[in-house]
């Protein structure tokens, strides 16, 4: 995928834009614990959402999948540069809006979700590289292939951690109390 410099300084700009951002919101940079992790693999912990990667960030490369070709059936004539800006300015302004304290506490009102104070911006920068990472895959791989790893990205974070992208939507938009009440049962008590 070849992107020239100047795209390439757009999309930096626009990270930095999502970056800067966060900290005026108040966002912390690192983990409240004092380090960053690679990765942090416990749903259940004050720690979720606060390290680079996470549980998480399997549906933020889905993310990169849906906006690519999102993208592409919007603006079918875009070049690659046009679209991948504009995938990372719509996962830029998730991240602001997924932030916020309206949709901290709409994802807090869930089971899956009680432990969930936000992002911190490590975390948040991790989603968009995510995000970029299933942008350039579904650039790359044939659709049959992309569309066999979202399945089995949903079916594995179904099963491992009781939520994921579908779930995520569902509880955001309109939670479902048989889905809340499944999710909750995994919770530690």
């Amino acid at each position: 995928m070849a992107v020239s410099r100047t795209c390439l300084l757009i999309v930096a700009g626009l990270i930095l834009g999502q970056v800067l951002a966060l900290y005026a919101m108040g966002r912390t940079p690192i983990c409240t614990c004092g380090y960053v992790k690679l990765w942090h693999g416990n749903v259940q912990s004050a720690e979720n959402s606060q390290h680079l990667l996470d549980w998480y960030s399997f549906s933020h490369i889905l993310h990169g999948f849906l906006f690519y070709f999102l993208v592409w059936m919007v603006f079918p004539r875009s070049s690659v540069c046009q679209r991948l800006v504009l995938s990372v300015g719509i996962e830029a302004a998730w991240e602001i809006v997924e932030n916020t304290n309206l949709i901290i506490d709409r994802y807090r009102a869930t089971a899956i979700s009680l432990n969930y104070y936000g992002d911190s911006i490590v975390n948040s920068f991790g989603d968009m590289l995510s995000m970029i990472l299933g942008f350039v895959l579904a650039r790359r791989l044939p659709l049959s292939l992309l569309i066999a790893a979202s399945v089995v990205i949903e079916l594995g974070l179904a099963y491992g951690i009781r939520d994921n992208l579908t779930l995520n939507i569902i509880m955001l938009i309109h939670p479902v109390e048989a889905i809340s009440q499944w999710q909750a049962a995994a919770a530690p008590q």
